[in-house]
């Protein structure tokens, strides 16, 4: 099991010079009302942290009720120049009324590409290549973790988007 737990939001803190939080103040996940990720998977655990640092950029709106969370799966492969993807399934629900969406990626297909010669010289190279389709965009909820089932030989990450202070009418034609 894999877990991206808030302790290393705690690391990350010391490495972008925010202080070390003590370990006391951060909180064991429970994850008793989940259930155990089945044979040949991996659950996925994002606890997002509560007090990110200001941005800088004065453009950006500070409250988290406006803040998107992009899931983002993928798997480490070896691959040449091409542009590579695989297809596969992103499902939600809910375990019960009191739980948060829970999320299981399945229907897994291969890893394909756009097929184009490369130069004979150049090395693959091992990369991360993510799902296709559209993003995968869920509220910022700092008082629930995003939960993920995911096959084994899959990756979860994750990517914070902002909104912007602004909001810009749009024009009636």
């Amino acid at each position: 099991m894999v877990l991206i737990r808030p302790l290393v939001v705690a690391a990350a803190s010391v490495a972008m010079g925010l202080g070390a939080l003590p370990a006391a103040a951060i909180p064991r996940l429970d994850l008793s009302p989940y259930p155990a990720p089945a044979a040949g998977e991996r659950r996925w655990v994002i606890q997002l942290p509560g007090v990110l640092p200001p941005t800088r950029d004065p453009a950006l709106s500070p409250d988290p009720r406006e803040w998107r969370v992009q899931l983002i799966v993928g798997q480490t492969a070896l691959v040449d120049c091409n542009q590579h993807t695989f297809t596969a399934r992103m499902r939600h629900w809910r375990l019960s009324e009191d739980t948060p969406m829970v999320f299981r990626v399945d229907a897994v297909g291969p890893l394909v590409s756009t097929r184009m010669a490369c130069p004979p010289d150049q090395p693959r190279r091992q990369t991360f290549v993510t799902m296709a389709g559209k993003p995968y965009v869920v509220p910022y909820v700092v008082s629930r973790p995003i939960v993920i089932y995911a096959p084994a030989a899959l990756q979860v990450r994750w990517r914070l988007w902002k909104a912007e202070r602004e909001a810009r009418e749009a024009q009636a034609l």
